[in-house]
């Protein structure tokens, strides 16, 4: 039995390594990128459109995505879920280099695309975000309707005794646990990964002290994100199914939808025949499937939808470079 579980863990951070790794590449013609505005754009004007999100909405907040043209994916490979929960040594590691990178992660701010969004909830054009990324940031741009689909960096909690932690919290904990380590690590900003890590020598890892649960003392903390290989819990799920029964269409934004979990929309809203809009620098898994795909840098499709005077989108469109995407965590996606 103890055989058969080795195996079923290995199996299963086998499957989440082909996930990080997987390859979207061209699978369908490029869309005149006038007809894509004008189809997304009666898709919003219909109203209770529901959005995904990947990485590629939050690179112009500062934080890099994973399957960009510079994605972190070229230099980091995420730590899958069976590696954090089976190797203590790789969960020592993790929380060092977190320990480092979130802060800059905690700073950032939204942006206008971010903006974009809660205001087209607030007029009825969206019914809600589903998103793929961890960082917080369609909450502090307003917007109220919001899933996380892979968690997000606000707390931890305890693999032991399931109690959980303020992130805030935690971190004052490994202040003190841990003085001057942060002011003896020259951070380069722009080499923080979309999870929030950094990259450390192992010299650094070895110097970290991690601190144990406030309720059993057990250092088996994690922070309650979904990481590749490991599900998205049930009743997550659940209010996810609620959105897309009450939704008219879903878009697609910023997502190479590489990982199942944000692909399985897109089969979703086909299934039943509502329309799919995707928008994003560049291919998506589902390109072939969709109604409507938009090539572009994401702020300026998205204000070009919102601006009655432009009479040839793809005109505009065409002269800011293309926006990279991402995976959203460790998780997730592009995403």
């Amino acid at each position: 039995m103890f055989h058969e579980g080795k195996l079923g863990i290995e199996m299963a951070h086998r499957a989440a390594i082909r996930s990080i790794e997987r390859v979207v590449g061209e699978n369908a013609p490029l869309q005149d990128p006038q007809v894509a505005n004008a189809g997304i754009r009666s898709m919003l004007e219909r109203g209770s459109v529901l959005v995904l999100t990947g990485a590629g909405v939050s690179t112009d907040s500062g934080i890099p995505d994973y399957r960009g043209p510079r994605g972190s994916l070229l230099s980091h490979r995420p730590m899958t879920y069976q590696e954090f929960l089976h190797e203590p040594a790789a969960r020592h590691r993790y929380w060092a280099r977190s320990f480092v990178g979130w802060r800059h992660m905690d700073k950032t701010l939204p942006n206008p695309i971010h903006h974009r969004l809660a205001e087209w909830e607030k007029t009825g054009k969206i019914i809600g975000v589903i998103t793929q990324n961890v960082d917080g940031l369609h909450r502090a741009a307003g917007s109220r309707t919001v899933i996380a689909l892979h968690g997000d960096m606000e707390s931890v909690t305890c693999l032991d005794c399931g109690a959980n932690e303020d992130r805030r919290s935690l971190d004052a904990r490994l202040h003190v646990a841990n003085p001057g380590y942060l002011e003896r690590i020259d951070l380069d900003p722009s080499l923080v990964n979309p999870d929030g890590d950094v990259s450390l020598d192992e010299a650094h890892v070895a110097e970290f002290t991690m601190v144990g649960c406030l309720v059993c003392g057990s250092q088996a903390l994690k922070p309650n994100v979904v990481y590749f290989g490991e599900n998205v819990p049930a009743e997550r799920k659940a209010k996810l199914k609620e959105l897309e029964a009450r939704s008219s269409g879903l878009l697609v934004i910023g997502s190479s939808l590489a990982v199942m979990s944000g692909y399985k929309l897109l089969l979703d809203a086909k299934a039943v025949g509502k329309p799919v809009g995707l928008i994003n620098g560049g291919p998506t898994r589902g390109d072939a499937k969709a109604d409507f795909r938009w090539r572009s840098n994401i702020a300026r499709a998205l204000e070009l939808l919102d601006d009655r005077s432009v009479e040839d989108p793809s005109a505009r469109a065409r002269q800011l470079p293309m926006q990279g995407i991402r995976c959203s965590h460790g998780h997730q996606d592009t995403s």
